[in-house]
Order: C-alpha cells, then structure tokens, then sequence
C-alpha cells in the first residue's frame, strides 16, 4: 500500500535523487513545476522500495505519473492501480514522453490505450542554436535583437534576485491586464504559480534572468533542470509594447545556462494559437509528444 502524503521544498533533494536519474525530458519532471503547481493540482508523492510515485487531480479526475526508480516496475505499476482503486477512481497514467511509453508498454504489452493532445506537447530546442542563433533560419530572431539594440544601446542585464522580484510581479500584472479582458480561473492560477517560483526562487533551485531599460523591468525569465542534460524554461514575460524584448532576453538567457544541458525544454503551447506560432518560430530541434495512459 501507498502512503501519499504533500511535499514541501525541503524534498527537493529527495525527489531529484529520482527525476535526475530517470533521465526523461518532459518539463512535468522538473521539480519546481511540481511545487509551484500543487497547490492547483493537489500534487502528492509516495516512496516504496526504490521507486517515487506521484500523483495528482485535475478536478474530480486522479492521475499517476511513471514510477521513478530502480526496481520491479511492473509490482509499481500494480500499486498505484490499487491506489486508483482505493479512491474509486478510474486508473491513468498521464505525461508520458515516447520514451516512457516505451517503457510502459514493454512492462504491460496490450495492458494501455494511449492518447495524445499536441497541444500539451513539450518543445524542445538545441541549447547551442537559441545561444549562437547563427544561420539563415535564425535571421528574423537576429533582426528583432538588432531592433531592440538600436533602440535601447543601455539595457541592463539582471539576474533576478529578491530586491527585483516585486518588479517582476508587476510586469506579470501588467502582462495579464494586456491579454485577458477577464481573469479566469487558469489565469489566476498561473499568476499565483509565477509568484510562488519567484518568491521561492533561491530554495526551488531557479535560475533567472530579467532585462531593465530606463529604470524598469521589461522582461523576466527563468527555469531550471529536469535532469543533467535537459533545462526547463518555465515563464518568460515581457512587455509586448517593445520590438524585439523577447528575443532578446530569450538569447541572453540561452547564452547565461551551463553548457551541459543539451537541450532547452519550452514546454506547452497550451492550445494558444499565438504561443504555438511563437514557439515554432524558434525552430524546436523535437516536439515531444506526451500521452496519456488508459487501462483497455
């Protein structure tokens, strides 16, 4: 039996013994999505016999991420379908890169239907060409940079640290009142998550950065590890009034991350037709599908 209990910043180390070493790639593993989420999604974790568990609820519906661990994962898999039981809920298996699939079917061929939305899709991109943006496809990113050069030649380049994170929360205010004539639940939420990671950014482990012209903060970004090779970029927000901010500060944050991740994670585009145009036009080395996992 499993004993899902709530988690807290101090199980960072805990739960990356696990995330790093599975070494999959979907921006769900990323251990400062999981806190600032799980107040939305009511994010639990469980240990037994070398494997972490994970689970959540997206509404009246629970989901189960893959097992992580070393072990018996088709005794792992049974628990968490017993624990789906025991809550009287239908049994899932959700984020699922190709690769866990993978996994999953070779553990319990025949057992799973699986299915898909693109619009949950992670977009992953080479860390070399979002740094270097060298070659022809790369153009209209180098013209928007040189644009903004032009018009700000004194622009600031900050980390992002406390004394700047209330200006931050300001241009995430402002950013929302410019997108949303009505602020959903989804929207909310997302606010509340951005304050979350910045508030805690030192503990989650976060690296950020933030561009400042004229005296004040008109882009921020940060993200931080899924494993040792891939890097999660969680939020960029910018001022949408300055040609070329956000592929500013979207280079100078390329350049910034160590050069052992291989890879920069986008995540989703979330079925926002704007978000899914942008991330395209960053020329994504992979869109990674994510399945959901369904007993037949």
């Amino acid at each position: 039996m499993l004993d899902f209990k709530d988690f807290t910043i101090t199980d960072k180390e805990r739960i990356q013994k696990y995330t790093f070493t599975a070494n999959f790639c979907g921006c769900d593993l990323a251990f400062a999505n999981l806190y600032i989420w799980k107040f939305y999604f009511c994010t639990q974790i469980a240990e037994n016999e070398g494997f972490l568990f994970i689970r959540y609820w997206y509404g009246d519906k629970l989901f189960f991420m893959l097992p992580l661990g070393n072990g018996d994962l088709i005794r792992a898999i049974n628990l968490i379908e017993q624990n789906a039981k025991q809550e009287g809920k239908s049994f899932r298996i959700q984020g699922l890169t190709p690769k866990m699939r993978e996994t999953l079917e070779r553990a319990f061929p025949e057992k799973f239907e699986f299915v898909t939305n693109r619009s949950y899709c992670d977009y992953v991109y080479l860390h070399e060409e979002l740094a270097t943006l060298s070659g022809k496809k790369f153009q209209p990113k180098r013209n928007h940079i040189n644009q903004f050069l032009r018009t700000f030649p004194d622009y600031e380049f900050l980390k992002i640290t406390p004394e700047i994170v209330p200006q931050c929360i300001d241009l995430e205010r402002a950013w929302e009142s410019r997108h949303s004539n009505n602020e959903s639940e989804t929207r909310k939420a997302e606010r509340k998550a951005i304050t979350t990671a910045l508030e805690n950014f030192d503990a989650l482990g976060l690296q950020g950065s933030a561009l400042k012209v004229n005296g004040k903060i008109v882009a921020f970004t940060y993200g931080s590890p899924i494993n040792n090779s891939v890097f999660d970029i969680a939020c960029e927000k910018a001022d949408t009034e300055i040609i070329g901010v956000y592929a500013m500060i979207n280079n100078l944050f390329a350049k910034q991350i160590p050069e052992n991740f291989i890879y920069l994670n986008r995540e989703e585009y979330l079925g926002i037709e704007g978000l899914r145009k942008a991330k395209l036009s960053y020329q994504p080395y992979e869109i990674l599908p994510k399945f959901t996992a369904n007993t037949r």
